[in-house]
Protein backbone atom coordinates (compact mmCIF):
# COMPACT_ATOMS: atom_id res chain seq x y z
CA UNK A 1 0.00 0.00 0.00
CA UNK A 2 1.66 3.33 -1.10
CA UNK A 3 2.06 5.54 1.79
CA UNK A 4 1.07 9.01 0.73
CA UNK A 5 1.84 12.01 3.09
CA UNK A 6 -0.74 14.76 2.26
CA UNK A 7 0.53 18.23 3.38
CA UNK A 8 -1.25 21.53 4.02
CA UNK A 9 -1.97 24.29 6.39
CA UNK A 10 1.34 26.64 6.09
CA UNK A 11 1.51 30.75 6.89
CA UNK A 12 -0.54 32.02 4.23
CA UNK A 13 -3.75 34.02 4.16
CA UNK A 14 -5.68 30.74 2.67
CA UNK A 15 -4.41 28.79 5.91
CA UNK A 16 -7.75 27.46 6.31
CA UNK A 17 -9.11 26.92 2.63
CA UNK A 18 -5.97 25.12 2.43
CA UNK A 19 -7.54 22.62 5.86
CA UNK A 20 -10.69 22.13 4.22
CA UNK A 21 -9.53 21.33 0.68
CA UNK A 22 -7.25 18.86 2.42
CA UNK A 23 -9.61 17.63 4.75
CA UNK A 24 -12.04 16.48 2.16
CA UNK A 25 -9.25 14.97 0.25
CA UNK A 26 -7.85 12.62 2.28
CA UNK A 27 -11.46 11.45 3.10
CA UNK A 28 -11.62 10.66 -0.29
CA UNK A 29 -8.36 8.82 -1.09
CA UNK A 30 -8.85 5.47 -1.73
CA UNK A 31 -8.19 3.83 1.91
CA UNK A 32 -7.88 0.06 -0.19
CA UNK A 33 -4.87 1.85 -2.07
CA UNK A 34 -3.25 4.46 -0.07
CA UNK A 35 -2.65 4.54 3.49
CA UNK A 36 -2.80 8.47 4.16
CA UNK A 37 -0.74 10.42 6.51
CA UNK A 38 -1.61 13.89 7.60
CA UNK A 39 1.18 16.60 7.76
CA UNK A 40 -0.14 19.78 8.82
CA UNK A 41 2.36 22.73 8.32
CA UNK A 42 0.73 25.44 11.14
CA UNK A 43 0.66 29.11 10.88
CA UNK A 44 3.72 29.02 13.02
CA UNK A 45 5.71 26.86 9.97
CA UNK A 46 6.18 23.85 12.36
CA UNK A 47 4.98 20.77 10.80
CA UNK A 48 2.72 18.03 12.69
CA UNK A 49 1.55 14.74 12.56
CA UNK A 50 -1.73 12.73 13.45
CA UNK A 51 -4.31 11.00 13.02
CA UNK A 52 -6.60 13.77 14.42
CA UNK A 53 -5.72 15.78 11.69
CA UNK A 54 -8.22 14.24 9.46
CA UNK A 55 -10.63 15.69 11.09
CA UNK A 56 -12.17 19.44 11.08
CA UNK A 57 -12.96 18.95 14.63
CA UNK A 58 -9.20 19.19 14.81
CA UNK A 59 -9.32 22.89 13.53
CA UNK A 60 -11.66 24.28 15.61
CA UNK A 61 -8.64 25.69 17.87
CA UNK A 62 -5.67 26.29 16.20
CA UNK A 63 -3.60 26.95 19.07
CA UNK A 64 -4.36 23.06 20.70
CA UNK A 65 -3.06 21.63 17.65
CA UNK A 66 0.57 21.08 19.06
CA UNK A 67 -0.60 19.35 22.18
CA UNK A 68 -2.47 16.86 20.26
CA UNK A 69 0.26 15.95 17.41
CA UNK A 70 4.04 14.79 17.22
CA UNK A 71 6.17 17.83 15.79
CA UNK A 72 8.30 16.48 12.49
CA UNK A 73 10.39 17.65 10.16
CA UNK A 74 10.14 15.46 6.92
CA UNK A 75 13.75 14.54 5.67
CA UNK A 76 15.58 11.48 3.92
CA UNK A 77 17.94 8.69 5.37
CA UNK A 78 18.83 6.79 2.55
CA UNK A 79 16.30 5.82 -0.25
CA UNK A 80 13.31 7.06 2.24
CA UNK A 81 11.82 9.68 3.26
CA UNK A 82 10.95 9.97 6.67
CA UNK A 83 8.61 12.02 9.40
CA UNK A 84 11.47 12.53 12.31
CA UNK A 85 10.20 13.34 15.46
CA UNK A 86 11.49 16.94 16.59
CA UNK A 87 11.17 16.39 19.89
CA UNK A 88 12.69 14.18 22.81
CA UNK A 89 16.40 13.27 22.85
CA UNK A 90 16.83 11.15 20.23
CA UNK A 91 15.31 11.88 16.46
CA UNK A 92 13.14 9.00 16.21
CA UNK A 93 11.40 8.11 13.24
CA UNK A 94 7.99 8.88 13.62
CA UNK A 95 6.58 7.05 10.21
CA UNK A 96 8.36 7.18 6.37
CA UNK A 97 6.53 7.76 3.25
CA UNK A 98 5.99 6.86 -0.66
CA UNK A 99 4.97 10.16 -1.94
CA UNK A 100 3.93 13.40 -1.02
CA UNK A 101 0.38 15.28 -2.03
CA UNK A 102 0.80 19.06 -1.32
CA UNK A 103 -2.83 20.51 -0.86
CA UNK A 104 -1.58 23.91 -0.13
CA UNK A 105 -3.23 27.60 -1.13
CA UNK A 106 -1.22 30.66 -1.39
CA UNK A 107 2.22 32.51 -0.67
CA UNK A 108 4.45 30.64 0.94
CA UNK A 109 3.87 27.09 -0.03
CA UNK A 110 1.56 26.83 -3.37
CA UNK A 111 4.02 29.70 -5.15
CA UNK A 112 6.94 27.11 -4.96
CA UNK A 113 8.53 27.39 -1.70
CA UNK A 114 7.10 23.79 -1.08
CA UNK A 115 7.77 22.29 -4.29
CA UNK A 116 11.09 23.48 -3.97
CA UNK A 117 12.60 21.38 -0.20
CA UNK A 118 10.26 18.38 -1.52
CA UNK A 119 12.52 18.51 -4.97
CA UNK A 120 15.86 18.86 -3.24
CA UNK A 121 14.78 16.17 -0.65
CA UNK A 122 14.02 13.87 -4.03
CA UNK A 123 10.24 12.74 -3.12
CA UNK A 124 8.06 12.43 -5.73
CA UNK A 125 4.95 14.70 -5.13
CA UNK A 126 1.82 15.46 -6.55
CA UNK A 127 1.31 18.77 -8.38
CA UNK A 128 3.77 21.57 -10.13
CA UNK A 129 7.43 21.51 -9.71
CA UNK A 130 8.72 24.49 -8.74
CA UNK A 131 9.24 26.75 -11.36
CA UNK A 132 5.72 25.67 -12.76
CA UNK A 133 4.04 26.55 -8.99
CA UNK A 134 6.23 29.89 -8.84
CA UNK A 135 5.26 31.31 -12.21
CA UNK A 136 1.33 30.12 -11.19
CA UNK A 137 1.04 32.00 -8.36
CA UNK A 138 2.70 35.57 -9.70
CA UNK A 139 -0.10 36.92 -11.99
CA UNK A 140 2.19 38.54 -13.61
CA UNK A 141 4.46 36.55 -14.87
CA UNK A 142 1.82 33.93 -15.61
CA UNK A 143 0.49 36.18 -18.15
CA UNK A 144 3.54 37.19 -19.82
CA UNK A 145 4.21 33.49 -20.46
CA UNK A 146 0.31 33.21 -21.93
CA UNK A 147 0.59 35.39 -24.19
CA UNK A 148 3.57 33.87 -25.45
CA UNK A 149 1.84 30.60 -26.08
CA UNK A 150 -1.10 32.69 -27.92
CA UNK A 151 -3.42 33.16 -25.04
CA UNK A 152 -5.71 35.94 -24.99
CA UNK A 153 -5.30 38.16 -21.26
CA UNK A 154 -6.70 41.50 -20.31
CA UNK A 155 -4.78 44.58 -20.89
CA UNK A 156 -2.79 45.42 -17.43
CA UNK A 157 0.02 47.54 -15.68
CA UNK A 158 2.14 46.10 -12.54
CA UNK A 159 4.21 48.02 -10.10
CA UNK A 160 6.61 46.94 -7.07
CA UNK A 161 5.26 49.23 -3.59
CA UNK A 162 8.55 50.57 -3.51
CA UNK A 163 7.81 51.65 -7.24
CA UNK A 164 4.31 53.10 -6.12
CA UNK A 165 5.81 55.61 -3.03
CA UNK A 166 8.66 57.18 -5.14
CA UNK A 167 6.80 57.58 -8.77
CA UNK A 168 2.86 57.60 -7.32
CA UNK A 169 1.72 60.49 -9.82
CA UNK A 170 3.47 58.66 -13.01
CA UNK A 171 1.48 54.95 -11.78
CA UNK A 172 -1.64 56.65 -11.70
CA UNK A 173 -1.31 58.55 -14.77
CA UNK A 174 -0.64 54.75 -16.05
CA UNK A 175 -3.79 53.52 -14.74
CA UNK A 176 -5.70 55.96 -16.39
CA UNK A 177 -4.31 55.74 -19.70
CA UNK A 178 -5.24 51.74 -18.97
CA UNK A 179 -8.96 52.85 -18.29
CA UNK A 180 -11.30 52.81 -15.67
CA UNK A 181 -12.87 50.17 -13.76
CA UNK A 182 -9.98 48.82 -12.94
CA UNK A 183 -9.21 45.91 -10.84
CA UNK A 184 -6.69 46.12 -8.26
CA UNK A 185 -4.94 42.50 -7.04
CA UNK A 186 -1.79 41.43 -5.09
CA UNK A 187 -0.05 39.58 -7.51
CA UNK A 188 1.07 36.20 -5.70
CA UNK A 189 -1.98 36.04 -3.51
CA UNK A 190 -5.17 33.91 -4.40
CA UNK A 191 -9.01 33.06 -3.92
CA UNK A 192 -9.83 36.60 -4.33
CA UNK A 193 -7.94 37.74 -1.15
CA UNK A 194 -6.52 41.55 -1.11
CA UNK A 195 -8.75 42.46 -4.57
CA UNK A 196 -10.96 45.32 -5.63
CA UNK A 197 -12.34 47.60 -8.12
CA UNK A 198 -11.53 51.23 -8.49
CA UNK A 199 -14.10 52.60 -10.78
CA UNK A 200 -12.10 56.34 -10.40
CA UNK A 201 -9.19 58.40 -9.37
CA UNK A 202 -9.96 58.84 -6.30
CA UNK A 203 -10.95 55.10 -5.13
CA UNK A 204 -7.91 54.01 -6.54
CA UNK A 205 -5.25 55.64 -3.83
CA UNK A 206 -7.29 54.03 -0.81
CA UNK A 207 -7.70 50.43 -2.85
CA UNK A 208 -4.04 50.35 -3.77
CA UNK A 209 -2.56 50.95 0.07
CA UNK A 210 -4.97 47.85 1.19
CA UNK A 211 -3.25 45.56 -1.88
CA UNK A 212 -0.02 47.05 -0.49
CA UNK A 213 -0.42 45.26 2.76
CA UNK A 214 -0.64 41.57 1.16
CA UNK A 215 2.42 41.88 -1.20
CA UNK A 216 5.33 43.66 -2.92
CA UNK A 217 3.91 43.73 -6.25
CA UNK A 218 0.44 44.65 -7.60
CA UNK A 219 -0.88 44.20 -10.80
CA UNK A 220 -3.59 46.14 -12.33
CA UNK A 221 -5.67 45.15 -14.86
CA UNK A 222 -8.94 47.01 -17.02
CA UNK A 223 -11.98 45.58 -16.29
CA UNK A 224 -14.22 43.61 -18.67
CA UNK A 225 -17.00 44.87 -20.15
CA UNK A 226 -20.52 42.55 -20.06
CA UNK A 227 -18.61 40.35 -17.93
CA UNK A 228 -19.60 36.44 -17.83
CA UNK A 229 -16.67 34.24 -15.50
CA UNK A 230 -16.57 31.39 -16.30
CA UNK A 231 -14.04 28.18 -14.96
CA UNK A 232 -12.75 25.12 -16.63
CA UNK A 233 -10.13 22.65 -14.73
CA UNK A 234 -7.47 20.56 -16.13
CA UNK A 235 -6.10 17.41 -15.10
CA UNK A 236 -2.45 15.28 -16.14
CA UNK A 237 0.56 16.90 -17.54
CA UNK A 238 1.91 18.83 -20.95
CA UNK A 239 1.95 15.06 -22.29
CA UNK A 240 -1.36 13.72 -21.53
CA UNK A 241 -4.35 16.22 -20.29
CA UNK A 242 -7.91 16.25 -19.57
CA UNK A 243 -10.66 19.29 -19.58
CA UNK A 244 -13.19 19.42 -17.72
CA UNK A 245 -16.97 20.47 -18.18
CA UNK A 246 -16.98 24.59 -17.78
CA UNK A 247 -18.98 26.10 -15.07
CA UNK A 248 -19.76 29.31 -14.90
CA UNK A 249 -19.71 31.30 -11.26
CA UNK A 250 -23.13 33.59 -10.03
CA UNK A 251 -22.00 36.25 -8.14
CA UNK A 252 -23.83 39.81 -7.10
CA UNK A 253 -20.97 41.97 -5.98
CA UNK A 254 -18.30 43.31 -8.92
CA UNK A 255 -16.13 39.77 -9.25
CA UNK A 256 -16.06 37.07 -7.73
CA UNK A 257 -15.30 37.16 -3.92
CA UNK A 258 -13.86 34.80 -0.76
CA UNK A 259 -16.67 34.74 0.25
CA UNK A 260 -18.38 33.79 -3.04
CA UNK A 261 -15.70 30.79 -3.88
CA UNK A 262 -15.69 29.43 -0.35
CA UNK A 263 -18.64 30.47 2.29
CA UNK A 264 -21.03 30.46 -0.04
CA UNK A 265 -24.51 32.04 -1.07
CA UNK A 266 -22.69 34.89 -3.25
CA UNK A 267 -21.23 37.36 -0.36
CA UNK A 268 -24.94 40.17 -0.70
CA UNK A 269 -26.91 37.33 -0.89
CA UNK A 270 -25.65 35.35 -4.23
CA UNK A 271 -28.00 34.94 -7.13
CA UNK A 272 -28.86 31.30 -6.76
CA UNK A 273 -28.09 28.97 -9.87
CA UNK A 274 -29.26 25.54 -10.55
CA UNK A 275 -25.69 23.12 -10.06
CA UNK A 276 -25.27 20.05 -11.46
CA UNK A 277 -22.90 18.88 -9.50
CA UNK A 278 -21.83 18.59 -5.43
CA UNK A 279 -19.17 19.64 -3.43
CA UNK A 280 -18.11 21.76 -0.44
CA UNK A 281 -17.38 24.94 -2.67
CA UNK A 282 -20.27 27.31 -2.97
CA UNK A 283 -22.16 25.42 -5.37
CA UNK A 284 -25.19 27.38 -4.98
CA UNK A 285 -23.60 29.71 -7.24
CA UNK A 286 -21.61 27.60 -9.75
CA UNK A 287 -23.89 26.08 -12.80
CA UNK A 288 -22.40 23.17 -14.56
CA UNK A 289 -22.28 23.15 -18.11
CA UNK A 290 -21.85 26.75 -18.02
CA UNK A 291 -24.57 28.97 -20.21
CA UNK A 292 -22.03 29.63 -23.18
CA UNK A 293 -21.85 29.42 -26.83
CA UNK A 294 -20.17 26.34 -29.11
CA UNK A 295 -17.32 29.14 -30.36
CA UNK A 296 -17.01 30.53 -26.55
CA UNK A 297 -16.39 26.62 -25.56
CA UNK A 298 -14.06 26.05 -28.25
CA UNK A 299 -11.89 29.01 -27.35
CA UNK A 300 -11.72 28.13 -23.87
CA UNK A 301 -10.66 24.32 -24.17
CA UNK A 302 -8.01 25.44 -26.89
CA UNK A 303 -6.86 28.46 -24.03
CA UNK A 304 -6.84 25.61 -21.31
CA UNK A 305 -4.73 23.57 -23.05
CA UNK A 306 -2.45 25.84 -24.51
CA UNK A 307 -2.37 27.34 -21.31
CA UNK A 308 -1.85 24.01 -18.82
CA UNK A 309 1.21 23.48 -21.68
CA UNK A 310 2.89 26.47 -21.89
CA UNK A 311 3.19 27.01 -17.61
CA UNK A 312 4.19 23.00 -17.68
CA UNK A 313 2.11 22.13 -15.11
CA UNK A 314 0.94 19.04 -13.30
CA UNK A 315 -1.96 17.48 -11.29
CA UNK A 316 -5.16 19.10 -11.59
CA UNK A 317 -5.27 23.46 -12.32
CA UNK A 318 -8.72 25.05 -12.78
CA UNK A 319 -8.34 28.39 -15.20
CA UNK A 320 -10.49 31.02 -14.35
CA UNK A 321 -12.19 32.91 -17.36
CA UNK A 322 -13.19 36.41 -18.05
CA UNK A 323 -15.82 36.59 -21.32
CA UNK A 324 -17.56 39.90 -23.14
CA UNK A 325 -20.77 38.53 -23.14
CA UNK A 326 -21.26 40.95 -26.21
CA UNK A 327 -18.61 40.49 -28.36
CA UNK A 328 -17.64 36.88 -27.25
CA UNK A 329 -13.96 37.77 -26.31
CA UNK A 330 -12.56 35.34 -24.19
CA UNK A 331 -9.74 35.87 -21.71
CA UNK A 332 -7.79 33.39 -19.25
CA UNK A 333 -7.46 35.38 -16.16
CA UNK A 334 -5.47 32.92 -13.46
CA UNK A 335 -4.73 29.42 -13.26
CA UNK A 336 -5.26 28.22 -10.30
CA UNK A 337 -2.57 25.78 -9.82
CA UNK A 338 -4.16 24.25 -6.51
CA UNK A 339 -7.62 24.43 -6.55
CA UNK A 340 -9.65 24.90 -3.72
CA UNK A 341 -11.61 20.75 -3.88
CA UNK A 342 -9.29 20.35 -6.62
CA UNK A 343 -12.35 21.45 -8.62
CA UNK A 344 -13.36 18.01 -8.73
CA UNK A 345 -16.93 19.05 -9.66
CA UNK A 346 -16.36 20.29 -12.78
CA UNK A 347 -15.60 16.76 -13.43
CA UNK A 348 -17.98 14.62 -11.46
CA UNK A 349 -20.55 14.95 -14.15
CA UNK A 350 -18.47 13.40 -17.36
CA UNK A 351 -18.42 10.24 -14.62
CA UNK A 352 -14.95 11.21 -13.05
CA UNK A 353 -15.59 10.86 -9.43
CA UNK A 354 -13.00 12.74 -6.88
CA UNK A 355 -11.58 9.51 -5.52
CA UNK A 356 -10.67 8.43 -9.17
CA UNK A 357 -9.52 12.21 -10.12
CA UNK A 358 -6.90 12.33 -6.97
CA UNK A 359 -6.07 8.91 -8.48
CA UNK A 360 -5.27 10.02 -11.49
CA UNK A 361 -2.87 12.98 -10.07
CA UNK A 362 -0.85 10.58 -7.88
CA UNK A 363 -0.30 8.37 -10.95
CA UNK A 364 0.62 10.91 -12.83
CA UNK A 365 3.46 12.18 -10.18
CA UNK A 366 4.69 8.80 -10.17
CA UNK A 367 4.67 8.49 -13.85
CA UNK A 368 6.58 11.99 -13.83
CA UNK A 369 8.80 11.09 -11.39
CA UNK A 370 9.74 7.78 -12.68
CA UNK A 371 10.63 10.09 -16.14
CA UNK A 372 12.26 12.42 -14.44
CA UNK A 373 14.91 9.61 -12.93
CA UNK A 374 16.18 8.40 -16.31
CA UNK A 375 17.71 11.94 -17.00
CA UNK A 376 20.81 13.27 -16.05
CA UNK A 377 20.68 15.29 -12.97
CA UNK A 378 24.25 14.94 -12.02
CA UNK A 379 27.82 13.69 -12.69
CA UNK A 380 29.34 11.00 -11.27
CA UNK A 381 32.58 12.11 -11.84
CA UNK A 382 34.14 15.08 -8.78
CA UNK A 383 35.72 18.00 -10.60
CA UNK A 384 36.97 19.11 -7.27
CA UNK A 385 39.18 15.40 -6.88
CA UNK A 386 41.85 17.36 -8.93
CA UNK A 387 41.14 20.62 -7.55
CA UNK A 388 44.13 22.71 -6.01
CA UNK A 389 43.07 25.72 -4.35
CA UNK A 390 46.49 27.37 -4.49
CA UNK A 391 46.36 27.69 -8.05
CA UNK A 392 45.24 31.57 -9.47
CA UNK A 393 46.07 32.74 -6.02
CA UNK A 394 47.67 36.37 -7.01
CA UNK A 395 48.53 36.52 -3.60
CA UNK A 396 47.96 36.50 -0.06
CA UNK A 397 45.26 38.29 1.52
CA UNK A 398 46.35 41.07 3.96
CA UNK A 399 44.88 41.22 7.42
Amino acid sequence: MLKVGVIFGGESVEHEVSIITAVQAMSFLDKNKYSVIPIYIGKDRNWYTGECLKSMETYKDLSDIPKKTKEVTLTRRGTDFVLQKKKGIFNSIYCNIDLAFPIVHGKGVEDGSLAGYLETIGIPFVGPNTISAAIGQDKIIQKEVMKAAGVNVVDYIWFYDFEYKENEEEILKRIKKLGYPAIVKPARLGSSVGIEIAKNDKEIKKIIEEAIKYDEKIIVEKVVENLQEVDCAVVGSPSSMECSLIGEMFTDNDFLTFEDKYIGEGGKGGKKAPAKSSGKLSLSTLKIPADISKDVEEKIYDYSKKAFHALNLSGVTRFDFLVNKKTKEVYVNEPNTIPGSFSFFFFTPKGKKYPKLLDEMITTAIKEYKNHSRKITSFESNVLSTYDGSKGCKGKMKM
